[in-house]
């Protein structure tokens, strides 16, 4: 019997659908039994690797260490791009390209730059002592080491911290040579990671006594003299292949330090220097003790070169560029006679006053260093002090635009207000609180003097009238003012401008004051008046500095120099006045006593003169008004002796008395008394300190006269508003 229930279609349905469901129950079955089974496989064979106690430590570390491991190489690779594109032009730092010789104003030799080198003695052809006792002092491990001495390096540092200062070197030949090829001699970590990189470059690229040869050839050795074989003639007049010990000992000496330990800078030193040399070489077991004795007892005795000592090195310096860049085009000879303009008798003069000043003085103000230019007053530099000890500091802060003038750029500010025709030095202008968008420059003591005239404020070294006066003439033509009389580098044009928050060199102040005494014409500095060729060719003549550019009017150089006279004869440089000379300058401050400044000039020479410390640090309250003020007047006095005294245009020219009357221009108070000399009022300083504050408005010395900003403002320049703006200095 049929079952009605029964459809054949229905049940054939069903059995796919059971199919299916077996099918995908057996797969994930399988599936995850095969996962669970292999999961198994794998936990049995990583515990073949799993280790614990100390030696789980010890995997840590070595799996931590791969992983920081390759990121140092990362690093590393990221820091050795920069310095193998040292390496891309395939050319080396090239020795000094020319051999200049030196002439003053009268044809007299004075000093010789660019190259002595010679590179033609093999190195198994020079002395073995010489090379034993350049690795005993610079590099004991040179043969062993990969580049870099990573032992000597350590055991430099752990002496170093020991000493408390920079007593041994860390850097091995190859280090040196790096940076003698490649880089500069600017002391950053950024130099010394490249040194390190090329030091490997070279290692891989050169022998160890290739490296050592080129080392030997290029390596200073003071006196100009680039390389063991041009020093060996230079310091002994012999062939380094006849140097004997103790002269290869103090030649092996002057690696470290040129300058310090040259024989011809200072004898005793270098052989001191040469002693210790000896010692090395003893201590390295090189030599014995016995081998060293003779030479300790007979040091070597170089060639007197004393005449290269009292040489106008920075001078020389400024000028060895200066030449090169004349010559740079030139393809027909590299050795020249050059005539400077050097006055060596003004030169002895310039050194004497600057070093009498420093030490007589210099330790009571905190003061360090200084600088001084002379010029004549058509632009020939006749004198040049770069620093106090060239020996010791070749850095030349006479050529370097890297210090505020401070108050000595106002006269920029007035030939500009005086050049619009607008002003006149008995212009009345009011000494009142003036803002620029929130900067509200103060006069020391927030005092202020009311109506003065242009006269009387620059005298007296006002801050605010210098302010109002940019306010009127516009800041620009300031900058454009400052440039076309020399101030050659760019500086931003700020609100502070007026009160010389820029950076410039003690040349350029010297050059621009320079204007005022040459009439109005633009005064560039000059040391080079002709360049010959060895065999007599004239390679270049100085142009006519007659034909120079007039920057100046008429009326305003004599109204200027009318103000400036009075700056030293009622102002704030009563201490340049030179009797029997018409002189004219300006004293600058800058914030916090960093920099003091002294520009003037005579109808026959024009100086500047600055005081200040290297690493910025400020003096004790140094003015201008004091110490570069007194010697740029030693200096004048010695320059005016014999001498037939020419005027200054507008300035009356009669012998100054040692007491003058103080100028009562512009004075709301009535008459002042008169002004007493420098001499005169540091005698009643002494007699009593309960009339200094009464002094103080006699002299110009004491607490300052106006007030000198720090750092120039950045672009965005804040707000300095008169709760937050410090005075600081004047003169």
């Amino acid at each position: 019997m049929a079952d009605p229930f029964y459809h054949k279609t229905r049940k054939k349905k069903g059995s796919r659908l059971l199919q299916a469901d077996a099918w995908l129950d057996s797969t994930l079955y399988d599936f995850f039994t095969g996962l669970g089974r292999g999961y198994q496989h794998f936990q049995d064979f990583m515990s073949r690797f799993h280790v614990t106690g100390f030696k789980r430590l010890f995997v840590e570390l070595v799996s931590d260490g791969l992983t920081f491991g390759m990121l140092g190489l990362l690093v590393l690779t990221t820091l050795a791009l920069p310095a193998f594109d040292e390496t891309a032009s395939g050319q080396f730092n090239p020795a000094e390209d020319y051999a200049v010789t030196f002439l003053d104003r009268y044809g007299n030799e004075v000093g010789r730059r660019g190259i002595r080198t010679d590179d033609s003695v093999a190195l198994d052809k020079l002395p073995d002592y010489l090379i034993k006792a350049t690795l005993a002092t610079e590099d004991r491990r040179f043969y062993d080491h990969f580049g870099i001495d990573v032992m000597g390096t350590l055991r430099a540092l752990i002496s170093n911290v020991q000493a408390n200062s920079v007593v041994e070197g860390g850097s091995s030949i190859t280090q040196q040579l790096a940076k003698n090829l490649f880089l500069s001699s600017e002391r950053t970590y950024e130099r010394k990671i490249k040194e390190a990189f090329l030091s490997l470059w070279l290692e891989t690229h050169y022998t160890k006594d290739e490296i050592l040869k080129m080392y030997l050839d290029r390596s200073y050795m003071g006196g100009g003299n680039y390389g063991v074989a041009a020093a060996a003639e230079f310091y002994f007049s012999k062939s380094v292949r006849d140097i004997s010990l103790a002269e290869a000992a103090m030649l092996a000496g002057m690696f470290k330090a040129p300058g310090h330990y040259a024989p011809h800078i200072d004898l005793a030193r270098a052989r001191s220097r040469a002693n210790d040399v000896l010692t090395n070489l003893v201590q390295a077991g090189f030599m014995t003790e016995g081998q060293v004795t003779g030479a300790r007892r007979k040091p070597a005795a170089p060639v007197d070169r004393s005449d290269e000592i009292d040489a106008p090195n920075y001078f020389l310096d400024w000028a060895f560029e200066e030449v090169k860049s004349i010559v740079a085009e030139r393809s027909d000879g590299i050795s020249f006679v050059v005539r400077t303009t050097i006055d060596p008798v003004l030169q002895d003069y310039a050194e004497e006053a600057v070093s009498t000043v420093i030490r007589e003085e210099g330790d009571a103000f905190d003061v360090s260093q200084a600088a001084m230019v002379v010029l004549g007053t058509d632009g020939a530099v006749r004198a040049m002090v770069g620093g106090l000890d060239y020996g010791k500091s070749q850095f030349n802060r006479a050529t370097t635009p890297n210090r505020q003038p401070g108050s000595s750029f106002k006269p920029f500010v007035y030939a500009t207000a005086l050049e619009s025709g607008r002003f006149s030095p008995s212009s009345v202008v009011r000494d009142q609180p003036v803002c620029i968008s929130g900067w509200c420059p103060q006069n020391y003591g927030r005092s202020y003097a009311g109506n003065v005239t242009l006269k009387t404020a620059l005298t007296r070294s006002i801050n605010t009238v210098p302010v109002t006066l940019s306010i009127s003439t516009g800041r620009g033509p300031i900058a454009d003012m400052a440039h076309r009389m020399g101030i050659r580098n760019e500086f931003p044009v700020t609100r502070s401008l007026p009160l010389g928050v820029i950076s410039v060199s003690v040349l350029d102040m010297a050059s621009t004051y320079a204007v005022f005494a040459n009439r109005g014409h633009k005064t560039p500095a000059f040391g080079i008046t002709r360049i010959n060729s060895t065999r007599g060719d004239l390679v270049y003549e100085a142009p006519d500095a007659t034909r120079n550019e007039l920057i100046l009017s008429e009326e305003t150089v004599t109204g200027m120099n009318d103000m400036l006279r009075n700056v030293v004869t009622s102002g704030t440089g009563r201490r340049a006045i030179v009797e029997g000379v018409p002189a004219a300058g300006k004293t600058g401050t800058t914030q916090s006593y960093r920099d003091a400044w002294f520009c003037g000039y005579t109808g026959n020479y024009v100086a500047a003169v600055w005081f200040g410390n290297d690493d910025y640090t400020p003096t004790r309250r140094l003015t201008g008004g004091r110490l570069p003020a007194q010697t740029w007047q030693k200096f004048m006095e010695y320059a005016h002796t014999n001498i037939e005294v020419q005027p200054l245009q507008g300035v009356d020219f009669d012998p100054l008395p040692r007491v003058v009357e103080a100028s009562n221009e512009g004075s709301e108070g009535g008459e002042r008394p008169p002004t007493l000399s420098p001499e005169a009022a540091d005698k009643l300083l002494a007699l009593s300190g309960v009339f200094r504050a009464a002094l103080t408005d006699l002299t110009g010395e004491g607490p300052p006269l106006e007030a000198a900003e720090g750092p120039a403002p950045s672009p965005a320049e804040p707000s300095l508003t008169p709760a937050n703006f410090t005075p600081s200095a004047s003169e």
